[in-house]
């Protein structure tokens, strides 16, 4: 079973490193990894994908708790938050171009790169939707492909500061 993790931390340098490094030493493997800055420079966030049943979920968030560039984690289920991740892939259009961009107005991906031989799409959207159009686009020849790890909000009122901690005390905020 795949788990989203947000993980708010302090933007400093190595922050990446020892959240990196707690996965590798205990472990647990990464299934996709995003990070940004957030609207507050003093903090980036760190989604994670990771593989596992609800005891690996429990162990994953109970080591990043112990790290103090950890600021708060949230758990991104999948009914209760939109996630997301992007694509960008390459083919060889050919003769082929109008049949492939109508494909793309059907998956809802945009063009941003036109060549004599090639069009390069960006398609947003959850794995199942970005692998699906992948899939349409191989028999035209995918030439590369490239994604970015996953990205999510709660929805609703639920944010991530609901679970931040004060002072590195493990206290909840709510």
């Amino acid at each position: 079973m795949k788990h989203v993790l947000s993980i708010l931390v302090h933007n400093q340098p190595g922050v990446l490193v020892r959240v990196a490094g707690m996965f590798s030493r205990r472990g647990f493997n990464i299934h996709s990894l995003a990070v940004g800055t957030t609207y507050d420079t003093e903090c980036s966030r760190i989604t994670v994908v990771v593989c596992g049943d609800d005891g690996i979920l429990d162990q994953v968030i109970k080591q990043l708790e112990k790290l103090v560039e950890v600021v708060a984690i949230q758990i991104l289920p999948q009914d209760s938050a939109v996630r997301r991740g992007m694509a960008m892939i390459k083919i060889s259009a050919g003769d082929k171009r109008g049949e492939v961009l109508k494909l793309a107005d059907v998956f809802r991906a945009s063009v941003v790169d036109v060549s004599e031989h090639t069009v390069t799409f960006e398609i947003t959207g959850d794995e199942d939707k970005i692998n699906a159009f992948a899939e349409v686009l191989a028999p035209y020849g995918i030439m590369e492909l490239v994604r970015t790890g996953l990205v999510g909000l709660a929805r609703g009122d639920n944010t991530i500061h609901q679970y931040e901690r004060r002072n590195f005390h493990e206290q909840i905020v709510l």
